[in-house]
């Protein structure tokens, strides 16, 4: 089974935020307040400006997403290659996990 904890090694307590801003980018690009909102909507989670940008400035220097150009003040930001890599192989650990949980209740 894959560890958990491959793809965002290193990410520590601030895996969870990271994990849900690619997942918001793996759609298309967004800006910040984008992204809050879409985390929301999601996963019901609201994240607050300052867990965000950390976020975004750790997946920034680990090159899993890159700051687009624009024409106003918002900054976009799109999942990179490794970005979704790495996305994709939390993923599948994330499933393994479900999968086994799951398996485990019903035989309980």
């Amino acid at each position: 089974m894959a560890r958990l904890t491959e793809p965002l090694e290193g990410m520590r307590r601030h895996s969870e935020p990271a994990l849900l801003v690619l997942v918001s980018l793996a759609d298309k690009p967004r800006h910040g307040y984008s992204i809050l909102a879409d985390i929301e909507r999601l996963s019901g989670t609201r994240l607050g400006p300052g867990t965000l940008y950390g976020a975004i400035a750790r997946l920034e220097q680990r090159g899993f997403i890159e700051p687009l150009e624009s024409s106003d003040r918002r900054k976009p930001y799109r999942l990179t290659e490794p970005g979704e890599r790495a996305l994709r192989t939390q993923l599948a650990a994330m499933k393994a996990v479900v999968g086994e949980g799951l398996r485990r209740i019903a035989t309980a």
